[in-house]
């Protein structure tokens, strides 16, 4: 496997379009010439299409150079755009020098090193070009032997033309063209420096979390033993109220186990990267099943239609949905809705819905991007639910409304099951 360096990466991706301009440059020499031979007879046009033979033979050496083998320094990418210069200017010396219209071509290998190459090269390459305009000033051949300066005038005018015309399409392609390259990885690196800003947070909330469910091991172990004496000693004269408090401790003594065991169930999911493949109608029945444990008295309307197809989950995604229907049942004790949908061909939507006084308008549609305040939690649910979604492809949205909040998880389907489907 070859590994590339950035610098490397950005050289390989410049080739084409350093063949491009090199090939422009080419073919509006070869016009060139071939126009002027049509109004009056060149001098050395034997010499000026050498020349351009040399130059594509050397402009394809450079293609093959850059995309198979990139260099690793700016240096010979400073020394091939120098190339560039002395070849025009050569070309420029026998066919008028500095009279000849299209010295401007001189500018567009100075244009792209300002973009490829540091600021110090730039600036040398900016004075070989300018040293190579000079000396074609003070030294070039003429165009032809017999002078015919009513054609030439016309030929320089009708040059101008193309010049500038050749000139800025070259600017705009392959200058534009790196530029927004340029811009697109700098997006891309701000991005990235987000997002590890945020796995920062996470990573910090993960270790306190574990820590915490490492010292409450102890503590339910013991409350459990002490639920079990109390029993015992008691199970003669016991009353039925007692007894009842008794089930009940027990009951929320084995879920705060459960959910330990779960915490270190998705650590373990997370650490090795796996996901499990479950039907949409068996991963709600499981959330439902969960939420009935957790909330035994929450007014929770599950839908009875499922999309059927299969998603990845884990159980950091369940404990996210959660998370919602937690934020959802203390908004709204008295009603919460869970259903889900198909969204284009290859998403699902799952939606909790409350009649609860809603978001408030900075968490409206992205909510989750940032740790917020909690008038009765810790305010990190929605913050880990979001980025647990994001982690597994998805995304969470948000609408608020004056009849309550409606947040949508938006999750991807699994492919083979959705063409399962299809086929049925």
């Amino acid at each position: 496997m070859e590994w590339l360096t950035h610098s490397q990466t950005g050289f390989r991706q410049a080739a084409r379009y350093l063949l491009g301009m090199r090939l422009a440059i080419i073919t509006t020499q070869l016009v060139a010439v071939a126009v002027a031979e049509t109004a009056v007879t060149l001098a050395h046009r034997a010499e000026a299409l050498i020349l351009c033979l040399l130059y594509a033979v050397l402009a394809t050496l450079g293609w093959l150079w850059f995309s198979r083998k990139p260099p690793q320094a700016s240096a010979p990418v400073s020394l091939s755009l120098a190339t560039d210069l002395l070849l025009i200017g050569l070309w420029l010396f026998f066919t008028g020098g500095y009279t000849n219209p299209l010295v401007s071509l001189l500018l567009l290998p100075i244009a792209v090193a300002i973009i490829l190459v540091p600021s110090r090269q730039s600036f040398l390459l900016t004075l070989t070009g300018i040293a190579v305009y000079t000396a074609l000033v003070l030294w070039h051949a003429p165009v032809m032997h017999d002078h015919q300066s009513a054609d030439l005038a016309q030929l320089h005018l009708v040059g101008m033309w193309v010049t500038f015309a050749l000139t800025a399409a070259i600017l705009l392609l392959v200058v534009g063209t790196l530029a927004r390259r340029l811009r697109l990885q700098q997006s891309q690196l701000s991005e990235f420096r987000e997002n590890r800003l945020r796995d920062e947070q996470i990573i910090s909330l993960g270790l306190s979390a574990a820590a915490v469910a490492h010292r409450l091991g102890t503590p339910l172990n013991t409350m459990t033993l002490l639920l079990d004496e109390i029993r015992a000693h008691n199970a003669d004269h016991t009353s039925q109220e007692l007894d009842e408090d008794l089930t009940l401790m027990g009951q929320q003594l084995t879920l705060c186990s459960q959910h330990l065991q779960q915490l270190t169930k998705a650590a373990v999911e997370a650490r090795t990267a796996t996901l499990e493949e479950l039907p949409v109608q068996d991963w709600l029945a499981r959330l439902r099943e969960s939420a009935t444990l957790l909330w035994p008295s929450g007014l929770i309307q599950w839908s009875n239609t499922y999309p059927k197809v299969a998603i990845a989950v884990d159980a950091t995604l369940d404990q996210a949905v959660l998370n919602l229907l937690a934020n959802a049942l203390t908004a709204s004790p008295d009603w919460v809705a869970v259903s889900s949908r198909l969204t284009g061909s290859n998403r699902i939507e799952i939606v909790v819905e409350d009649h609860g006084d809603g978001l408030e308008l900075a968490m409206q549609g992205a909510p989750g991007g940032d740790i917020v305040d909690s008038r009765n939690g810790l305010g990190v649910g929605l913050f880990l639910s979001n980025a647990t979604i994001q982690r597994l492809g998805g995304n969470l949205k948000a609408r608020a409304s004056e009849t309550g909040t409606t947040m949508v998880i938006d999750l991807p389907v699994i492919q083979h099951s959705l063409r399962k489907d299809n086929s049925v």
